[in-house]
């Protein structure tokens, strides 16, 4: 009995194992990893819903936050082209260099839209691998989930069983909401929209609706009174049914275009974190479809 109670004695004194220290640049990514990793991960975004992800700056505490990371998640598909080469040189971690296990990409688990026929700078902030804004299907929530639960695992394999556990409870209850949306997004599909910047190219693709013009005259590139009265003229003989805009876009040209056409303005999410009712991944798209459906009525 005395060497049970000492063996039991010796393993609660053993330290806890430390939680996997998860770096996202964006918060969908932050989102999805606490959905698998659960305590297992302690998990932070690098910027926020309010923040445009394709600019931002490698501050120092962002760096030193990089600095400790076991494992970073990025986007991908040249979204932080502009910044994540900065922070991940300057944390001098060798864990989260490109081509490590500690580096992983969404979108390379995705099939990827709006993949350029050319590359060319004068076409505005072009992509060549494609349309980087992924997180607008809920569908590739799925892939991406599990992709990222299998390099969780490898990452961490002591956890490996928990990583596997994890992905399965999520995407479980994932497909049963997505039924769920897509059955309460039923009226959406054919409506025409215009679009602020080419950020919903899969969220039209999942619920078949259309984009028949941009506010932008090229991804990345401020309107021109100009160009928004070419939307307008574009709006008169397309007949769409509502302005969209991400809750960090500027408000500004959606509510030029408003105030000419009589058409609703919706702010959606984009990310967890951008409206106030988008506070987890789940409802990020129940508040992203009910804007929507509210722009019918």
């Amino acid at each position: 009995m005395r060497r049970i109670l000492l063996a039991l004695v010796a393993v609660l004194a053993l330290p806890a194992q430390a939680a996997l220290n998860v770096l996202a640049t964006v918060p969908e990514w932050a989102a999805l990893a606490q959905e698998i990793g659960g305590d297992r991960v302690r998990v932070a975004s690098a910027t926020t819903a309010l923040q445009d992800p394709h600019h931002i700056d490698a501050r120092p505490s962002l760096i030193a936050r990089a600095r400790n990371a076991d494992l970073l998640l990025a986007t991908g598909a040249e979204l932080e082209v502009g910044w994540l080469p900065v922070v991940q040189r300057e944390s001098g971690n060798p864990r989260i260099q490109s081509g490590q296990p500690g580096y992983f990409e969404a979108a390379g688990a995705v099939r990827m839209l709006d993949v350029p026929a050319r590359l060319d700078r004068a076409d505005g902030d072009v992509h060549a691998a494609g349309n980087p804004h992924i997180q607008t299907d809920p569908r590739n929530m799925l892939v991406v989930g599990e992709a990222l639960s299998v390099r969780l695992a490898q990452v961490d394999p002591a956890n490996a069983a928990a990583y596997r556990a994890g992905y399965a409870a999520f995407a479980g209850r994932w497909r049963a909401q997505i039924k769920r949306w897509e059955a309460q997004a039923a009226p959406l599909k054919g409506v025409a929209v215009v679009s602020q910047h080419k950020a919903w190219v899969y969220l039209y693709d999942w619920l078949g609706m259309r984009e028949v013009a941009t506010l932008e005259p090229k991804p990345g590139i401020e309107p021109s009174l100009a160009h928004l009265a070419k939307v307008r003229e574009q709006a008169v003989h397309n007949r769409p049914r509502m302005v969209i805009r991400a809750a960090y876009n500027s408000a500004r040209p959606a509510e030029w275009l408003a105030t000419e056409t009589r058409l609703p303005v919706v702010v959606l999410p984009f990310t967890v974190g951008g409206t106030p009712e988008a506070r987890d991944l789940s409802a990020l798209f129940d508040d992203t479809v009910a804007r929507l459906l509210k722009a019918l009525q």
